[in-house]
C-alpha cells in the first residue's frame, strides 16, 4: 500500500509516495529539480531533468536506473507517471546539479527521514504534527478533534480491509467511493469539485457535519463487515453500501429537521485560491 501526500520545502509543494512495504518515501524528481534550479516553470524544470538524465546515462551513472516511475497527481488533477526517487538516490542526483539550494535540500531530506523514524517509534508524534498543521491553518479545536476521531475510524476500517483480502490501492479507492456515494449522494470526485479542490485532501476541507457523517458511514461499514465476516471486494462492497445507507438516512433526517444541506461547497482554502478554483470549475461546466 502506498500513501500519497505532499511535502513542502521553502513554499514549494513536493509530491511524494510512502511505500509501507519497504517503509520508504519516494519524491518527485522534477519537483526537487525545480527547487534546486529555482525555476518557477514546471516544464522548464522537466526539460532540465531530461537533459540531465541523458547526460548521467551517457556517463554510465546508475542513479537514473534507480528512479521509479510512479503515479502522482499532475497539475491537471490526474494521476500521471513521473520519475520518483528515494532520499538516497535524490542525494546522489543533487550532487549533479550545481545550485546554492543543494545543501538546504540535503538537510530537509534528512529531517523528513528522521521525522518518519520518530513517527514509527511513537505514532503520537505524527498526530501532534497534524494537529499543529491544522491549528496553523485556522481549524478550531472542535474541528480538529472530530477530524482525528474520524481518522481513527477510517484506520480501523482499512485495517479490516487489509486483513480480509483487500490489497490493491485501487480497491481501497473503489470501496471508499461506494461508501461515500451512498451516504453523501455524490462521489468523492464530485464532492471535491463542489469544494473547488484539486489535489487537496477532501477530509481536510470537510465541515464538522461532513466529518461526522463520513465517520458514521465508515464505522457502520466496518461493524457490518465484521458481523458477516466480509471477505474480498464483492462482500465488502455490499457492507459499504449498507454502512453508507445508515449514514444517508441519518443525513436526510437531519436535513429535513434543519432545512440545511450537509454536503456543501464550503472549504478551508485561502480566499483567492478558492475563488480561482471555483471559477475554473464553473467555467468547465
Amino acid at each position: 500500500m502506498k500513501e500519497t501526500s505532499l511535502a513542502v520545502f521553502e513554499g514549494k509543494q513536493i509530491r511524494r509516495y510512502y511505500d509501507e512495504d519497504t517503509e520508504t518515501w519516494y519524491f518527485s524528481v522534477v519537483d526537487i529539480i525545480q527547487v534546486l534550479i529555482q525555476q518557477p516553470e514546471y516544464q522548464a524544470a522537466r526539460n532540465y531533468w531530461k537533459v540531465l538524465k541523458n547526460r548521467l546515462n551517457k556517463e554510465g551513472s546508475e542513479t537514473v536506473t534507480k528512479c521509479n516511475r510512479l503515479k502522482m497527481v499532475a497539475d491537471d488533477g490526474k494521476m500521471r507517471l513521473t520519475d520518483a526517487a528515494d532520499p538516497e538516490t535524490l542525494l546522489r542526483l543533487i550532487q549533479s546539479v550545481p545550485s546554492p539550494k543543494a545543501e538546504p535540500i540535503k538537510l530537509w531530506l534528512a529531517k523528513v527521514g528522521y521525522e518518519r523514524m520518530q513517527d514509527m517509534a511513537d505514532p503520537a508524534r505524527s498526530l501532534d504534527r497534524a494537529r499543529e498543521y491544522w491549528q496553523q491553518h485556522g481549524r478550531s479545536e472542535k474541528w480538529i478533534q472530530q477530524r482525528m476521531m474520524g481518522q481513527e475510524t477510517r484506520n480501523k476500517l482499512t485495517d479490516y480491509w487489509k486483513d480480509h483480502d483487500i490489497k490493491k490501492e485501487e480497491e481501497y479507492a473503489i470501496l471508499t467511493n461506494i461508501i461515500h456515494r451512498e451516504w453523501a449522494g455524490v462521489t468523492v470526485k464530485k464532492h471535491k469539485e463542489m469544494k473547488g479542490l484539486k489535489t487537496q485532501n477532501l477530509r481536510d476541507h470537510m465541515s464538522e457535519a461532513e466529518l461526522i457523517f463520513t465517520a458514521l458511514a465508515e464505522l457502520s461499514t466496518r461493524q457490518i463487515a465484521e458481523s458477516v465476516e466480509a471477505i474480498g471486494m464483492d462482500e465488502n462492497a455490499i457492507a459499504g453500501k449498507k454502512g453508507g445507507g445508515i449514514a444517508k438516512r441519518a443525513r436526510r433526517e437531519l436535513e429535513a429537521k434543519t432545512g440545511k444541506k450537509v454536503i456543501t461547497g464550503d472549504n478551508y482554502l485561502p480566499p483567492g485560491t478558492r475563488k480561482a478554483l471555483q471559477k475554473k470549475h464553473d467555467d468547465g461546466k
